[in-house]
């Protein structure tokens, strides 16, 4: 068990963190791939921002919708963390929440510690890749009902990517408190050490679902987490870590 005392605020992860990787890449990911290209024309109307967005990242203008199509399915093929192909697949999967096809993932002990955490006034935020629509939608479409009352604010790419350290700086201004008040919570070595690197207390969430999909490199002992010379704790599970304010 880790306790972590003086928390005002939890920055946490999705994918691996609150929510299983499977459900990311055998659910969502090929929901949006699927239903993409249909997508993308039915309202091609209303992309007009996402399409300005893709021909800046791209340096290609005057785009056509098979063009555009065709960039965005290759990006998700590379798993590129980019804006407008986040953005557009947060549209995609609010179609499928709406229509029934998907109900978003969020473990048991996430839950519960989500619960606590939110009754003990501790507040909680998300930072992940995907859009802050696509995390609304999780949370707000969840296994266990609607999530969102415990959430005090989202923030993703256009805030910066989460392996520099300027991102964190960023959202702990945004959220008007101290770093070290902050507890950020990633399945992620990277980011635990740049989250560290701008003074938040960084644990590392290393569960054993996670480890068998993720692979070699990202399965450290619980109770540390070493990157770049530096350790931070490391549970299995939201159960293991007590957080008071």
């Amino acid at each position: 068990m880790i306790e972590i005392r003086g928390v005002r605020a939890v920055l946490t992860d999705i994918e691996g963190t609150t929510t299983s990787l499977a459900f990311v890449h055998e659910q969502l990911f090929p929901y949006a791939r699927k239903n993409l290209a249909g997508y993308v024309r039915q309202h091609e109307s209303e992309l007009g921002d996402i399409a300005s967005q893709i021909e800046a990242a791209t340096g290609r203008g005057g785009l056509g919708t098979h063009e555009i199509v065709a960039i965005l399915l290759q990006w998700m093929a590379e798993d590129r963390k980019l804006t407008p192909l986040k953005t557009l697949q947060g549209m995609i999967w609010r179609s499928g929440y709406d229509a029934g096809r998907l109900q978003g993932h969020v473990y048991d002990d996430a839950v519960r510690a989500l619960r606590e955490w939110h009754a003990n006034g501790i507040g909680i935020f998300i930072y992940s890749s995907g859009s802050v629509e696509a995390q609304r939608l999780l949370f707000s479409h969840s296994s266990h009902g609607d999530l969102t009352p415990l959430l005090s604010g989202y923030f993703d790419t256009t805030t910066g990517a989460k392996l520099d350290s300027r991102s964190y700086d960023s959202i702990a201004r945004s959220i008007g408190l101290g770093a070290q008040s902050i507890v950020f919570l990633s399945d992620h070595p990277g980011e635990s050490h740049a989250a560290a690197a701008a003074g938040m207390r960084s644990v590392l969430v290393a569960r054993e679902e996670a480890a068998r999909d993720a692979g070699p490199g990202r399965d450290p002992e619980p109770g540390s987490n070493s990157e770049r010379g530096r350790t931070y704790p490391a549970v299995r599970s939201f159960d293991d870590l007590r957080l008071s304010a």
